[in-house]
């Protein structure tokens, strides 16, 4: 076939995309339901079997602190991005011996490192549906009363759930509070880091091709779940063993091609397919734009204060990662929600809904819920405007620290059922992590630049959205001199010890009184917040009790219209397991742009300049010149396959998550979406929502070719 006779080809495929595209990130339960269409997709494994969570292959799926992973070996081995790890590697480094810039590889077990505090596997073990426990006779109550007996409730069903020692117990709400399911975990608190590629392989491209395509990140790593010798959960001791699950997945060698199904099994974090129109005005006309400026100064003030190279450079990796990220995802929202004209689809999808209710007698008390719902989110967004500089007025991480000990303080005076969650018992292993935590993220210069940064931006706010408790604690009263606010924080930095891990962690021990006689000015300006922060912390609650009445009848509405044309109702991601499913595919999400399926190692050496984010390691660069592709090759594309893309729909928290082939077989790890598919979390759209996968061809040659991570290699179920 001639050249311009492919490009033709490729064109039209892209063009037909927009039909192929799945939307949906259903929840297990759901696949038995469109098993005929998993069937047709390409599905080979039984769907019913899919929608057992303790089962093949959804037992090996596994969830870490905001990400996803899943079991590749019977001794604990847990794959994810490196994106997911990259703060144990971090954690691990310092500037004399940065793990981030060389890699890291255990070659043996006695070898792997801890992962940096808090790190935890969950495993799922059980799963029950307790909506009727949680919703019993609160519909009569105030929204107060409502929220208070909600909440209490559900910590009740975890407690009762966490009597059996190890496990970590979540009751997940779905439909805005319709149904309630409590899921019981096996809590892995003691996590290794085995293996992260270099930076310049794990994070190539940066932040520069971040949410782009094409793409060429290698963005996997590994960990290793360990238990105490009797199988059960334990914290970190060379006595422990590697974990034996029930189920891992078998690695695929052969990987796919273009067209083939795909599926994502893993734990999006969140999404808001759902949400009423005010509320989509109010985050695409000021929220995300108003965050977009402040996050570019906010990474300014880091990089200015932490030079590369200097130890407060590798300490505040993570964070510059997650601004960066964060910056180029809302800045692709914005451009996203212009481009489908989100705000007139909302409209629309609104209009359509009303005439539906309106064109049947029956239907008529869902009219008044949502009429309610909206007055309560343009409520909520009046809140989060006003509270938005004194929010980030407030981040310095030592005044943090302060405000959740002295919460701590006074949390202790109840109860512990009675607690808030966060300052229960089973929540303490977690805060002395945070804690401890914060020595290596933390310093002091940085903390400094960061806060004087917020404060000029909410002493610039108009005086109606001043605190007045905040500026009188802070003295900030008639001040609006750059120089008068630096005096003032200087104060702050050289007159605390919460700078200190032990004094920190003593604290945790801390009568309320005797936190308040300190001395130190950050538990001195939390103690005077203390106050003000639970009235606001009460006119939330408020608003969620209301919420609690009015989103079920809203999202039964929907689910019932959805029904009459068709369609699954779907629950907004929550963290929960989902499954997403499709195929390898590419596309043109505008007009004269056509997107590949593959990249390819080629494409890597196209992109390399020597110079980081596009500096891989030359022992990889000498094998793609010798085109050694070591049997991982495509032959369709020539090379060996680094990314690919498919038309599932997925959102932040999938990193990590298991991309299977139709017979369950480890394929690729879901890792991005591309720029014009970012809005999907708002709304999906069949023709630009692409998701970016790191292929298991590429995994296993950089295993193999650069790092020499053969004893990873053999202990996987390596299948071709």
């Amino acid at each position: 076939m001639k050249k311009t006779a492919v490009v033709a080809a490729l064109m039209a495929c892209a063009a037909s995309a927009p039909l192929a595209a799945k939307e949906g990130m259903f929840t297990p339960g759901q696949l038995p339901e469109i098993a005929e269409d998993l069937r047709k997709t390409g599905l080979e494994v039984s769907p019913e079997a899919l929608s057992d969570l303790t089962g093949f292959p959804m037992g090996a799926i596994v969830q870490l602190q905001g990400c996803s992973g899943s079991f590749v070996s019977d001794e604990g081995l847990v794959v994810t991005n490196h994106h997911c790890a990259r703060g144990s590697v971090q954690f691990n480094s310092t500037a004399e011996n940065n793990y981030l810039e060389n890699g890291f590889l255990a070659e043996t077990k006695g070898e792997e490192l801890p992962a940096a505090p808090g790190s935890r596997v969950y495993v799922t073990t059980e799963i029950s549906d307790v909506t009727a426990r949680v919703r019993d006779g609160i519909d009569a109550m105030s929204p107060t009363e409502r929220y208070d007996t909600v909440d209490q409730r559900v910590k009740d069903i975890t407690a009762e759930c966490e009597q059996a020692a190890g496990f970590r117990c979540l009751v997940a709400s779905f439909y805005g509070g319709k149904e309630y399911t409590l899921i019981k975990r096996l809590e892995v608190k003691d996590v290794r880091l085995v293996y992260a590629p270099a930076d310049a392989v794990g994070k190539y491209g940066g932040d520069i091709d971040n949410w782009m395509w094409p793409r060429h990140t290698g963005d996997f790593a590994f960990y290793r779940a360990y238990v105490a010798p009797d199988g059960s959960s334990a914290e970190y001791s060379e006595d422990n063993v590697p974990y034996a699950p029930e189920h891992h997945l078998k690695v695929s060698a052969a990987g796919l091609d273009d067209g083939d199904f795909v599926m994502a099994a893993g734990y999006p974090g969140s999404t808001n397919r759902y949400t009423r129109l005010g509320e989509v005005k109010n985050t695409f006309e000021w929220s995300y734009p108003t965050f977009v400026t402040l996050l570019n100064d906010w990474i300014d003030t880091i990089e200015a204060a932490a030079p590369e190279g200097s130890d407060a450079r590798v300490k505040y990796e993570s964070r510059l990662a997650g601004l960066n990220n964060f910056e180029k995802n809302l800045r692709g929202q914005i451009d996203g929600a212009r481009r489908v004209g989100l705000v007139d689809r909302r409209r629309a999808r609104e209009d359509a809904l009303n005439a539906w209710i309106a064109a049947d007698a029956s239907r008529q008390p869902y009219a008044a819920a949502i009429a309610s719902l909206d007055a309560l989110s343009e409520e909520s967004a009046t809140a989060a405007r006003t509270n938005f500089w004194y929010n980030n007025a407030t981040r310095p991480q030592l005044l943090g620290a302060a405000q959740r000990l002295y919460r701590l303080a006074k949390e202790k005076e109840k109860p512990n059922a009675q607690r808030e969650s966060g300052y229960q018992d089973r929540d303490m292993a977690f805060f002395r992590q945070g804690l401890q935590a914060l020595d290596r993220r933390y310093d002091a210069s940085v903390d400094k630049a960061e806060w004087l940064l917020f404060l000029n931006g909410y002493l610039a706010q108009p005086e109606a959205e001043r605190v007045a408790a905040f500026d009188q604690a802070l003295g900030l009263t008639g001040v609006d001199d750059a120089k008068q606010i630096d005096a003032i924080v200087d104060g702050y930095y050289t007159g605390t010890s919460l700078d200190e891990s032990d004094t920190r962690l003593a604290l945790m021990d801390a009568t309320a009184a005797e936190l308040e006689a300190s001395d130190d000015p950050f538990m001195k300006l939390a103690i005077a917040l203390y106050t003000y922060e639970r009235k606001l912390e009460d006119e939330s609650e408020e608003r969620s009790g209301r919420a609690l009445a009015l989103r079920p009848a809203y999202m039964d509405a929907i689910t019932q219209w959805q029904r009459e044309q068709g369609l699954a109702t779907y629950p907004d991601a929550n963290s929960t397991l989902r499954v997403t499913y499709g195929t390898v595919l590419g596309g043109s999400p505008k007009d004269g742009m056509a997107y590949l399926p593959f990249t390819t190692l080629e494409g890597i050496l196209a992109k390399d300049t020597g110079v980081d984010p596009f500096n891989a390691p030359e022992t990889q660069l000498k094998e793609i010149r010798e085109k050694d592709y070591g049997g991982y090759a495509l032959d369709s594309i020539g090379s060996v396959p680094v990314n690919f893309l498919s038309d599932l729909d997925s959102t932040g928290g999938n990193s990590g998550s298991a991309t299977l082939n139709g017979r369950a077989e480890l394929v690729g790890l879901l890792f991005d979406g591309t720029f014009e598919s970012v809005n999907s979390d708002w709304d999906f759209d069949p023709r630009t929502t692409r998701t970016i996968h790191v292929d298991t061809r590429y995994m296993l040659w950089v295993m193999d070719k650069v790092d020499g991570a053969h004893n990873l290699i053999e202990e996987m179920d390596v299948v071709r």
